[in-house]
């Protein structure tokens, strides 16, 4: 995305949209911290998915070892981390010298000058090997001033997993790229397959990174869109609708049990554990999935994200490492990057934990590897192709104000997002209705289009 406008987003507003996220952040107490400013360390705040809890375990045995350079790691979940980053970049409290951003937040953070550009590192470090990380994730973390400021620790696109022994016992086919409709149809027939097992899991769980990434996702395919291109809300509209009454529908009927609070791990859980025959979300679950003490490694198969009116509908995510401006450590901070978005560290993961658990989806060579294709050959295909057909600048049937698939890329977002979560989680609960979820979503909506007309 290093095309990235913020169409009419004035330094006034950025700065106003930052204050309301340090505030939000300043509100939910999240998490303590083990970060120290002493001797020679980094500290690194990290979102606690399986591939980053891989990594603490092997920092001190072998990066920390090799450079000197201890790494204090806070580890907290998805939302919490979100909220904690942003507080501490905002401030430029400089308590955090890294980071795990996603490309919705480089474009905005590199404008409000909250990051150290990373490019003088490139260009000294020649082993990082810049050419090899693939290019839409180059591209995303590369801010409209054309400078790069984070790196890839793995990249996702998104697509459906589903349990091949079920559907051949069930005498179930899944097309290579099936349409939603079809998806609901299967996970009605492998409803209760097994005991306990229901047809699907879908992200639920409060959270604009949440339950709204496959939502969005849906609402795109379907034909809807956040904001037309003149930023006019869109959150009632037939397609908005059809794609929210889809989703809630399909997650209450064939879903998992608490789906009000379910998101990425609860369902990588369901499906490991064989309560879900299918589940849509990010493609780095596969990692985990085939893992070698998985209960199901073999026994999911992995196909494009489903469509309805687009070719493509699935997202393009990155969890990536950036190094706050107000670091005074930017230079081991660079050290500690380019080691954990290194070859040589997912060859160390390969060897000492697994092939299907390396943070992949970044680099060109990973495709190539032929330890890494034997071992994550039912999903590295697929995975890969899903990440080159994402589209964030054209994910739907019409014109967008900001680019993103399943977010809308401007500051607001984590604050609209999150509040539409919210009533679309109650619905899921059964506490309102879909209409009255986006009745009042369409309001919220309708202040940011305004400001931004």
């Amino acid at each position: 995305m290093s095309d990235v406008k913020h169409r009419h987003v004035t330094p006034v507003r950025l700065a106003a949209a930052a204050a309301a996220t340090v505030l939000l952040a300043a509100c939910t107490g999240a998490g303590g911290s083990t970060a120290s400013s002493d001797g020679d360390a980094v500290n690194v705040l990290m979102v606690n998915n399986p591939q980053m809890t891989e990594l603490q375990k092997l920092t001190a045995k072998h990066f920390t070892k090799e450079t000197g350079i201890e790494v204090n790691f806070t580890v907290l979940p998805e939302n919490d981390v979100r909220d904690k980053i942003s507080q501490d970049f905002a401030n430029q409290a400089g308590q955090y010298d890294v980071a795990t951003i996603s490309n919705y937040e480089v474009p905005i953070y590199a404008k409000n000058d909250w990051l150290h550009p990373l490019d003088e590192y490139v260009a000294k470090d020649t082993a990082f090997d810049q050419q090899d990380v693939l290019a839409p994730l180059t591209k995303s973390l590369t801010a409209a001033d054309g400078k790069l400021y984070a790196e890839p620790f793995y990249g996702e696109s998104s697509f459906l997993m589903y349990r091949k022994d079920v559907f051949a016992e069930k005498g179930l086919t899944m097309p290579d790229r099936p349409t939603w409709q079809q998806v609901a149809d299967l996970a009605a027939k492998a409803d209760r397959a097994r005991p306990g097992m229901k047809g699907i899991c879908l992200r639920g769980l409060p959270g604009w990174g949440e339950v709204m990434a496959p939502l969005t996702t849906v609402v795109n395919t379907m034909g809807g869109t956040w904001f037309t291109k003149d930023w006019k809300a869109r959150l009632t509209a037939p397609e908005f609708k059809k794609a929210t009454t889809f989703y809630v529908d399909l997650v209450r009927k064939h879903g998992e049990a608490g789906a009000a609070q379910a998101g990425y791990a609860e369902c990588l859980n369901n499906l490991t554990q064989g309560k879900s025959a299918m589940w849509y979300d990010a493609t780095a679950a596969a990692g985990s999935l085939e893992a070698a003490n998985s209960p199901v490694k073999g026994k999911i198969g992995y196909v494009q994200a489903p469509v309805e009116r687009t070719k493509s509908s699935g997202w393009l995510y990155t969890w990536a490492w950036g190094i706050q401006k107000a670091s005074k450590k930017s230079d081991s901070a660079w050290k500690f990057i380019s080691w954990a978005s290194s070859k040589k560290y997912e060859e160390l993961v390969g060897k000492e934990i697994g092939w299907a658990n390396v943070p992949a989806g970044k680099r060109t060579s990973t495709y190539r590897n032929p330890a890494y294709v034997a071992e994550a050959k039912a999903f590295s295909e697929v995975t890969l192709a899903a990440i080159g057909s994402a589209q964030p600048e054209n994910p739907g049937v019409q014109e967008r104000p900001a680019p993103g698939i399943q977010f809308v890329g401007i500051p607001e977002f984590t604050d609209l997002g999150t509040k539409v979560s919210q009533e679309i989680s109650a619905a899921i609960a059964g506490r309102q209705s879909v209409d009255e979820a986006l009745r009042k979503s369409q309001i919220l909506a309708e202040k940011v289009g305004k400001e931004y007309r």
